[in-house]
């Protein structure tokens, strides 16, 4: 196409003009103001969110370079109520809620997903969140027995997502404070560590009364199961959250129990204190109603059901060496065997609030380094854990080989390591 002289100037003039106004644009594109730059923000979905899963989300909301878009949930009334509490939060109507897992982890806009489901689906949903290039927060138990451990970890490692379970109390000062007197000496050499999951049963899984179903949009019950074994739809069962049977066992197996639910907590500290994240203990026993094990090195762990100074709070944690011990648990307080230990300790937290372990994950997931409660440190609480549910459930001593993640020449306890998963899940 021709232009003449005349008309060249006018498009020439026009177009030095326009590009002489000035752009305007958002301080919130900028983060300026207090904002944060979009570039900066990590965008949130969730998957499972009831009541542990909305204290956790409350966390992440609280964080100004967060933006939350999507919620996975079987159950209607609870995956209505998150869309509406970040809508409220974000002034608009954006956060998009799905009944399926898959539809959201389809999304190639979000960065990092919550998981709070109940423990049955805890493992594969941070494995199939992996695959999909996402990084994950996952609650606890994150998973229920030794192989799906075991997939957990290598899927992360294979990925290269990032992990975080959530064992909170890795983030807070009294358990830090704990840990690091253990670690670098300060008690001389460990001899003995102690944990209180609140309780040690072990069961299985059975039936409730068969009772009619709500349709999936309400609720659907057999998403709502996922990989664990099927069984008939029962109301309390489904809306008891976590657990699967009183008591607090799960789905299929050996149920998780007290050892596991809270272990994944206590036992998860003396296993940072033994710094014995990439192991586990290699003898579990059951004696005198508590469980014992030993590591490799010589130190012995008990999770006990008594004996603990008074108002201690939950998940109590006590680590003895050759010359001093120390002991905490969730009312923040610290004991020691002398004042001198306590030289230098932060000021105390009570509770056991998720905003340090949230706040670690997500500069972990700008920085990809390795998060406080990293996918191999909870594959190891998690194996020691469910191998010593199997000494309690078998009522016996068993060795457990960390190299080979088997029990040595105990067929009985090696077929309790994982359980068959409900077609069509996979890891």
């Amino acid at each position: 196409m021709k232009m003449n002289r005349r008309d060249f100037l006018k498009t020439s003039f026009a177009t030095a003009a326009a590009s002489a106004l000035p752009n305007v644009i958002p301080a919130s594109a900028l983060g300026l103001d207090g904002t944060v730059a979009p570039s900066e923000r990590v965008v949130l979905g969730a998957i499972g969110i009831g009541g542990r899963g909305t204290y956790v989300l409350g966390c992440f909301l609280e964080e100004a370079d967060v933006q939350f878009v999507a919620i996975a949930e079987v159950k209607a009334a609870r995956r209505q109520a998150v869309k509406e509490r970040a809508d409220a939060k974000y002034g608009n109507s954006n956060c998009t809620a799905y009944r399926d897992l898959r539809e959201l982890l389809a999304r190639s806009d979000i960065d990092a997903v919550l998981i709070a489901t109940g423990p049955n689906w805890h493992a594969l949903a941070a494995v199939t969140t992996a695959k999909a290039g996402k990084d994950v927060y996952c609650e606890k138990p994150c998973a229920k027995t030794i192989m799906d451990s075991l997939s957990l970890a290598e899927a992360f490692h294979r990925t290269g997502r990032v992990f975080q379970a959530g064992t909170q109390r890795r983030s807070l000062p009294n358990f830090e404070f704990a840990v690091e007197l253990a670690r670098r000496g300060r008690l001389g050499k460990l001899t003995t560590l102690h944990a209180h999951p609140a309780g040690l049963n072990t069961v299985t899984s059975g039936w409730l009364e068969p009772e009619p179903e709500p349709s999936k949009e309400e609720g659907d019950w057999d998403l709502y199961l996922g990989p664990a074994a099927w069984r008939p739809f029962n109301k309390a069962l489904f809306n008891r959250g976590g657990s699967f049977e009183k008591g607090g066992g799960f789905v299929g197996g050996p149920g998780g129990g007290g050892c596991l639910e809270w272990g994944s907590h206590c036992v998860d500290q003396c296993q940072w204190a033994n710094d014995a994240d990439k192991t586990v203990p290699v003898e579990y026993w059951p004696q005198d109603g508590q469980l014992h094990a030993r590591y490799a090195n010589g130190v012995k762990l008990v999770v006990r059901n008594t004996d603990w100074l008074p108002n201690i709070g939950s998940c109590p944690v006590r680590f003895e060496g050759e010359t001093g011990w120390v002991e905490t648990g969730d009312n923040g307080d610290l004991y020691t065997s002398s004042p001198e230990l306590l030289a230098g300790r932060r000021a105390k937290i009570g509770g056991y609030p998720a905003n340090f372990h949230v706040r670690n994950f997500l500069d972990c997931v700008k920085s990809r380094a390795l998060t406080r409660a990293n996918a191999d440190a909870a594959c190891n609480t998690h194996i020691a854990c469910n191998a010593g549910n199997i000494a309690l459930f078998l009522d016996r001593k068993v060795a457990y080989d960390p190299k080979k993640n088997e029990f040595i020449g105990d067929e009985e306890a090696n077929r309790l390591r994982g359980e068959a998963l409900r077609e069509p899940w996979r890891f």
